[in-house]
């Protein structure tokens, strides 16, 4: 049985160098990252490979570890973990030692229940101190910011009712009350954002 190839994102292909701009710094004492919802495996594979002082472990639903499989197989270090099965509703915590958290365009696809339960499941296995980076499209104060992801967001809901652009006020105020204390808002190209909050 041949191994499947690569899958390959043209978004993760377009963002994945602003991201790195801020997780360089962001994540420079970092030491174990939890990728949660890795999707095609392409960041998993690129951000190790930039950032070699840290060990990266992706997760996802097992029907995307044969895409996650091809690109750690492609890849020459040896900072860039197995994928971990982790269903966010069903799973146990994958990673006990991760010292910071990554997810990217999952808060907008999980139905907002399943998103509260990443914030909390995330708060509650972060070291204090520790890191939680959330990238992707958010409203503010209930409104779009631009037209562009207010035709994203009918085209999400059209797909799937539970789906939709989360406000970031009630992501903000629900990690907040979880003791993750916001850092950054990073604006991102294409109209999405890199949110960073601290365990306190």
């Amino acid at each position: 049985m041949p191994m499947q190839e690569k899958p390959f994102s043209q978004a993760c292909e377009n963002n994945k160098i602003p991201i790195l701009t801020v997780l360089k710094r962001i994540f420079a004492q970092a030491k174990h990252v939890l990728e949660i919802g890795s999707g095609t495996g392409q960041h998993a594979s690129y951000f190790a490979q930039h950032l070699p002082h840290l060990r990266w472990t992706p997760s996802d639903r097992p029907d995307n570890h044969p895409g996650i499989d091809a690109w750690q197989r492609a890849y020459s270090g040896s900072n860039l973990a197995a994928v971990k099965t982790f269903d966010i509703r069903y799973d146990p915590w994958p990673e006990p030692g991760a010292d910071a958290v990554f997810s990217a365009n999952t808060a907008h696809i999980m139905p907002w229940p399943v998103t509260q339960l990443m914030l909390e499941k995330t708060a509650d296995h972060l070291p204090k101190q520790g890191l939680f980076a959330l990238y992707g499209p958010f409203n503010y104060q209930g409104k779009y910011t631009s037209e562009s992801n207010a035709h994203f967001d009918q085209w999400l809901k059209q797909s799937n009712s539970e789906q939709g652009i989360r406000d970031f006020e009630a992501i903000d105020t629900l990690a907040n009350n979880k003791h993750l204390s916001l850092l950054e808002d990073n604006p991102m190209p294409a109209n999405n954002r890199l949110l960073v909050w601290q365990k306190r």
